[in-house]
Parts: C-alpha cells; sequence; structure tokens
C-alpha cells in the first residue's frame, strides 16, 4: 500500500467535519476551515498518477485513491472551488452549514479518486447526505421539503447504481471502475448509467435541480452549484466514453435548460436551469468521446465550476443585501452593488463564450470536437444553446436584477455584504480571466495532452464567430426585452409529470384500500367483533369457574390442614407424650386385632 507521494484530499474535510463541533468560541474557529482546502490545492496539484490506498476488505480490493490526468483536473478545480466557496461562506456562524459542506465536498473528492465501485457508491452517498442538509439548513419549510425531495431522487439514484454494481460484479466477479464498451454492455451497466444520470441530472432526471437549488442556503448552493453535477460528470467520463446515447441526451439538456431558464423569474431557478443546460455540454462531448470532445468536457466542467460557482454568488450576494431573488421585484441596484454587478458580469460573459473569459475556450472546444467527429446535429444543437444561455444568463438576468429600466432604487434597505463573499467572489473572477486569456493554463492539465492542439481558440475566426453569434443575441435580447419580462408564475417543468404520476399512484392504492378497509369494517363489525366479545366471556368463565376454583379450593384445603396441624403443636410435653401413647395404643389394638 503506497502512500508516499499521495494525500487524499477528502481526509483534510472529514478531519474538519469531525472537529467543527467541538471548536470553542465563535469566531476564531472560522479560520481552521481554510485549512482543508489549501490542503487540497496542494495535494491536487502535487500528487502523482498511480494507484494509493489499496486495501482489503471483506475479499474484495479497494482503492481509495486512483489517480491519472482525468482524476487530477477534477480534483484541481474542486480544491480552488472549495476555497472560493468557504471563502465566501466564513461570515456564517452556523456550524451546522459548515459541517455539511466539508463532508459534501468530501465525497466529491472520494468519488474523483475512487478505483471501485464500492468506494465510489460510499463517497457517492456522502455527498448525498451532506447536499441534502446545505438545503435543509435554510429552515424554511419550502427548504425542509425541497431537502426531502431532493433526497428522494438521490437516494433512487444510490439505488440505481447499487443494483447495478452489485449485478455486475456477480456477472464479472469485480468492482473495478473503467470504462465500459457500449458494443457489450449489459443490463447492469445500463441500471449503472441511470444512477449517473440522476446525479447528471440528464433529462426527464433533472427536477430535483431546480427544485433544491434555489431553496438552499446562500453559501450552500454555491457549494452544491460546482460539486453534484460535476461529480456525475467525472464518473461518466471515467466509464462511458463514447456512448452515442450521452450525446444526444447531452444535446437535448443544453437547449432544453435554456429554454426553461428564460421563461423563469427566480435569479437561482435561472441558474439552476442553465446548470442542465451547461452539463449537458459536458455530456454531449463525452458521449461524442474522441479525444479534443472529452477534453472539451473536462475543460468545459473546470471552466463551468468557476463561472457558474460566481453566477451563484452573485445571485446570493444579491438575495443576501436585499432580501429577495425575484427579478421582478428586484432592479435599480448596479450602483448601489456595483462590485456584485461587476462579479456576475464576468461570470455571466463567461458562461456565455464571451472571447477573453474561459467559458469561450471550453464551450467552442466541446462544439469543436462534436463538429470534428462529424456529429451535426449535436453542434448545431450546442450552438443555439450558446444562444440561449446569453440571452437567459448574461442579459435578462442581469438587466432585471441590477437594471431593469428602473432608476437607482435608494429608498430599498439592502444589508451590508460581508467583505469574505467579496473575496470569494473575486478568487472566482480573476481565474475566470486568466483561464480565458491564457488558455494554456487550462491545456495542460487536459486528461489527452495529445489531443490538445486540435483546438486553437484564439484565432480570427473563431473570435468573429462568438463576436457575430453574441451579437445577434443581444439584439435579438433588445428588440423582445418588454416581452420576456419576468413573470410570477411557477413553472412546474417535468414536475407536472411527477406530481401526475404521484397523483396516480396515490388514486391507484388508496381507493381500493379504502374499499377494502369499509368491506373489512363491517366484517370485523358483524363476524370478529361477536367473536371476541364471546371468546372474551369464554375466557372470563374459564379464569372464573376452572382456574380460581382449582386455586382457590387447593389454597382453602391447604390453610385448613396447616390449622389441625397447628393445634398439635402448641409446645406442651405432657400433651406430646399423651398423643404418642394414644397413637401406640392404636397401633397395639391394630395388631392384637390382626389388622397389620
Amino acid at each position: 500500500m503506497g502512500t508516499s507521494s499521495f494525500f487524499h484530499p477528502a481526509i483534510a474535510f472529514l478531519m474538519t467535519a469531525v472537529a467543527l463541533p467541538f471548536l470553542p468560541g465563535r469566531r476564531r474557529w472560522k479560520w481552521l476551515l481554510l485549512i482543508a482546502p489549501l490542503a487540497a490545492i496542494y495535494a491536487a496539484f502535487t500528487n502523482q498518477p498511480g494507484d494509493y490506498l489499496t486495501l482489503s476488505w471483506l475479499g474484495q480490493t479497494l482503492k481509495l485513491g486512483h489517480v491519472d490526468r482525468l482524476s487530477l483536473i477534477f480534483a484541481q478545480v474542486f480544491a480552488v472551488m472549495s476555497l472560493a466557496g468557504i471563502l465566501y461562506s466564513l461570515h456564517v456562524d452556523d456550524k451546522g452549514q459548515h459541517v455539511a459542506a466539508v463532508l459534501y465536498v468530501a465525497g466529491g473528492f472520494g468519488c474523483v479518486f475512487a478505483g471501485d465501485f464500492l468506494t465510489l457508491f460510499v463517497f457517492w452517498e456522502l455527498m448525498s447526505i451532506g447536499s441534502t442538509f446545505l438545503v435543509m439548513l435554510n429552515r424554511t419549510r419550502e427548504s425542509v421539503l425541497a431537502s426531502f425531495r431532493y433526497f428522494l431522487y438521490h437516494t433512487v439514484g444510490g439505488l440505481l447504481l447499487l443494483g447495478g454494481l452489485l449485478l455486475r460484479h456477480q456477472a464479472l466477479g469485480t468492482f473495478d471502475f473503467g470504462p465500459i464498451d457500449p458494443g457489450s454492455a449489459q443490463p447492469y451497466d445500463f441500471l449503472i448509467l441511470a444512477g449517473f444520470c440522476v446525479n447528471a441530472a440528464v433529462v426527464p432526471l433533472h427536477a430535483w435541480l431546480p427544485d433544491a437549488y434555489p431553496r438552499g442556503t446562500v453559501t450552500g448552493s454555491v457549494f452544491m452549484c460546482a460539486f453534484t453535477t460535476k461529480t456525475a460528470v467525472y464518473v461518466l467520463a471515467r466509464a462511458f466514453a463514447g456512448w452515442e446515447i450521452l450525446a444526444i441526451a447531452g444535446t437535448v439538456m443544453a437547449v432544453y435548460g435554456v429554454l426553461y431558464a428564460s421563461m423563469e423569474n427566480n435569479a437561482r431557478r435561472i441558474l439552476s436551469y442553465h446548470i442542465v443546460s451547461q452539463v449537458g455540454y459536458m455530456v454531449a462531448g463525452i458521449g461524442v468521446g474522441t479525444a479534443i470532445a472529452v477534453n472539451g468536457a473536462s475543460a468545459h466542467a473546470y471552466a463551468h465550476i468557476l463561472y457558474k460557482g460566481l453566477l451563484f454568488m452573485g445571485a446570493g450576494a444579491v438575495l443576501y443585501a436585499a432580501g429577495t431573488q425575484r427579478l421582478d421585484e428586484l432592479g435599480g441596484l448596479a450602483a448601489r452593488l456595483p462590485w456584485v454587478m461587476v462579479c456576475y458580469m464576468v461570470a455571466a460573459l463567461s458562461i456565455s463564450g464571451m472571447p477573453i473569459f474561459n467559458g469561450f475556450i471550453s464551450k467552442n472546444m466541446t462544439i469543436f470536437g462534436a463538429a470534428e467527429a462529424h456529429q451535426t446535429w449535436v453542434a448545431l444543437g450546442l450552438e443555439v444553446a450558446a444562444v440561449g444561455t446569453f440571452i437567459s444568463v448574461g442579459l435578462k438576468l442581469p438587466y432585471f436584477a441590477f437594471w431593469g429600466g428602473k432608476p437607482t432604487d435608494w429608498k430599498r434597505s439592502l444589508k451590508p455584504i460581508p467583505v469574505n463573499m467579496y473575496f470569494g467572489m473575486g478568487l472566482l473572477a480573476v481565474l475566470c480571466v486568466l483561464q480565458g486569456v491564457f488558455p494554456q493554463i487550462l491545456y495542460r492539465y487536459l486528461p489527452f495532452p495529445e489531443a490538445v492542439h486540435e483546438y486553437v481558440p484564439w484565432t480570427a475566426w473563431h473570435v468573429l464567430q462568438s463576436a457575430m453569434l453574441l451579437g445577434f443575441s443581444g439584439l435579438a435580447f433588445y428588440l423582445m426585452r418588454h416581452v420576456i419580462t419576468p413573470h410570477k408564475a411557477l413553472n412546474l417543468d417535468f414536475d407536472w409529470f411527477y406530481r401526475l404520476i404521484g397523483l396516480a399512484l396515490y388514486h391507484l392504492i388508496s381507493r381500493p384500500m379504502a374499499w377494502f378497509d369499509n368491506i373489512w369494517t363491517n366484517v370485523w363489525n358483524a363476524v370478529g367483533l361477536r367473536g371476541l366479545m364471546g371468546t372474551a366471556f369464554g375466557s372470563v368463565f374459564f379464569d372464573k369457574g376452572v382456574i380460581d376454583g382449582i386455586v382457590d379450593n387447593t389454597a382453602y384445603g391447604t390453610r385448613g390442614v396447616g390449622r389441625v396441624g397447628a393445634l398439635f403443636q402448641n409446645g406442651r410435653l405432657q400433651y406430646y407424650l399423651g398423643l404418642m401413647t394414644v397413637l401406640a395404643l392404636g397401633v397395639f389394638a391394630l395388631f392384637f386385632y390382626g389388622v397389620l
């Protein structure tokens, strides 16, 4: 078991989770939260490829530290995001939120370095538990209900994964976690794929995401937007690269997410739908399966974690200050929250693929990979999604949140934003720009180094193409800005079908059960109750007439014998001598008359 050149980042976060409840004071312990992410950054950038922490347990070989270029690039961005997220949340006094967050992050690192399905499953479920509490600890009725629905979804996904890996072990005799050939896939492989797709929010298994993320805590949703779906992207890239069904599913996700985001009013719900859309790019790239496409998916996951975390930080800061995340209730805040607006716009332009921002590199690389693999419809679908992304996240959300055609809102009471929230946003904003201007920062860590030079982002054509796409999208928004104004209605999305199925099952089960209950009640009243009363009367008769008679008469007889015996035991010697004389004469008489 080699450990000399490997440190598992999950260890630092698990130790933090154990220690936090016992740390005294109200302020000083918060700075200890930075130790784990700093240790994770060091480990992610210094760990070398290989297999570490190999354990034997119940006849199985568990690999807790499988390190290669694919796992390292995800570990690196997870580590950076954990630092930014903890910086952003340092003002929070609730230790429960911090414990849930570090457990959640530990689960993500555990999944990234898992070399077998059993290890993966344990950390997979740890992520589910930690993220559930990040929603629940917002402590509103809506957040508690959303956390239960969230946990139910992920329990189903975990059961699909568990069933698939157990059946796979039964068939192959191994829990090794590696590529699965689509040409020889078995039913258990599709169960594993379904379990992964739940966490990846693949349509129509995505409804948990826009339901839970807007209802989580301000800081909890920042963590959640980065880890759950991107961990799913990682495991899909590890096991299911080249599966064409994923290319189709990813394209559907990309287009579907922006359509619903364009209709939303809730800022964090808009961003949640865009997680579905942007993860669709990654899933599509994995489905295409070529080296450049998987590189694009990995790069886009890296960029997405940075700019999506920044988007949720910006929306969370507005919610923290103004007390609402509804666009129809906002506007006129640009002058009052200028740095929040600037940081948000960096992220908005990044997700839109604007040149000099990291989304310009990763998004176009993924589309290029699909086009090079002659997946024309996939490439076109991703381009269409790019238009919707810029309109909804790059223009609609900031316009109605910070401007909205309203004068500066000086009357609104704004809660001061803690300085640590600005530090978290600033860190991610700088990284979004650095990766866009210097793509080699990202290229050097991609999983297929031999393919990194197939796509050169900074060419006149790529810049002009992006400029034209964004320019026409901006013109479309300007012409339609009075048409796509926010509305208060809640879009149920696939929740409509889930609720319909739930009601159908309710009526299917409750009505026959109610009918049976009515019949059983009548039968019981007519037969069962009378039989029970007859049994009760018989029990009383048996108890009084038989049991009590035997026990009581035995007791009475014993008492009479005792009283007679007491007469003879009076303690007088002459009485005993006389009694013995009478008994002796009696015995003599019996002998005399021949009786004995």
